[in-house]
């Protein structure tokens, strides 16, 4: 009763005219081919009428035979053809050209624009990112403890070491040398003179606490940490109670651990496992330098 209404197909303008110049190249291409065809035809008739069946043969036009003549100027006019149908005429035309440029410059502004909307919300972003991965640099700082201490986790006697482990020492200097060391007032006196080739700070509670030009004192181990915070490594080298605080801001522990229980007035705190995670042991056994079997052993916080 009432006829379905029809729908128009949606075609978009520069699609519709890419279709019509496409046709029109079409028609155009048709025209020459059967202007080609045309020519080739009545180019034979031509020639053989005149020159094959001597038809108006007495007829030269610069010693050449009538029929020639046309068909050179025939084929002048074909070639004319062929240049303008596929050199000469555009796809689209310069207006059309013009008119996708001016597009393109319009979709770019307007890309750039966003971006520049994007960049000016993100910018706050980027800025904390920045602080952030500045926080993440001087925490690639590893803060180490490094000690060596018994099987009952004694480290020392009177403020002296209870052994003399030669290979220890060696490892001690190794890990040690160029860095910061930071220890103890009373660690520090143990020394017969300052260690060479490392920047000493010690933790003093005393005022006005005297020690040889190039040695830090400071009185936390806060401080002391602040102090070496351009070192990749700084090592707390004890005493006890030092070992306890720095405990809790280490980032590794280097570990010699002697197999034997000893005597002592000063002892390294317990490592906790579910804290530390040990990455690395080496045994080594007794010999005419090591009176006692010892590992060296490494621990980093998990």
């Amino acid at each position: 009763m009432f006829g379905k209404k029809k729908i128009k197909p949606q075609i978009d303008k520069e699609q519709l005219q890419l279709i019509q110049n496409a046709q029109r190249r079409i028609k155009q291409k048709k025209r020459f081919y059967s202007h080609a065809i045309v020519f080739f035809i009545f180019a034979l008739l031509l020639y053989t009428f005149n020159v094959g069946l001597g038809f108006a043969d007495d007829i030269k036009i610069a010693t050449l035979p009538w029929s020639v003549i046309i068909i050179i100027l025939w084929l002048v006019m074909l070639f004319w053809h062929f240049l303008n149908v596929y050199l000469f005429q555009a796809f689209m035309g310069k207006d059309w050209e013009q008119q996708q440029l001016d597009k393109l410059v319009a979709k770019q502004q307007m890309r750039i624009e966003k971006i520049k909307t994007e960049l000016k919300k993100e910018a706050p972003h980027i800025a904390k990112s920045e602080v952030y991965n500045e926080e993440l640099d001087a925490k690639k700082q590893k803060l180490t403890i490094i000690v060596a201490a018994g099987e009952n986790d004694a480290i020392g006697k009177d403020n002296q070491l209870i052994w003399h482990l030669s290979d220890d020492l060696k490892r001690f200097k190794s890990l040690t040398s160029g860095h910061h060391i930071i220890m103890g007032r009373k660690t520090f006196e143990s020394f017969p003179k300052p260690l060479p080739n490392r920047t000493h700070v010690v933790i003093s509670r005393q005022e006005d606490y005297s020690v040889p030009d190039g040695v830090i004192v400071v009185n936390s181990l806060e401080k002391a940490i602040d102090i070496a915070k351009n070192d990749s490594q700084p090592f707390i080298i004890g005493g006890g109670e030092i070992y306890k605080q720095a405990l809790v801001f280490a980032d590794k522990i280097e570990l010699t651990r002697v197999h034997e229980s000893f005597d002592a007035d000063t002892f390294f705190p317990k490592v906790d496992p579910s804290v530390w995670k040990e990455v690395s042991n080496t045994f080594h056994n007794k010999d005419e330098n090591h009176k006692h079997e010892f590992s060296f052993l490494t621990y980093d916080r998990i």
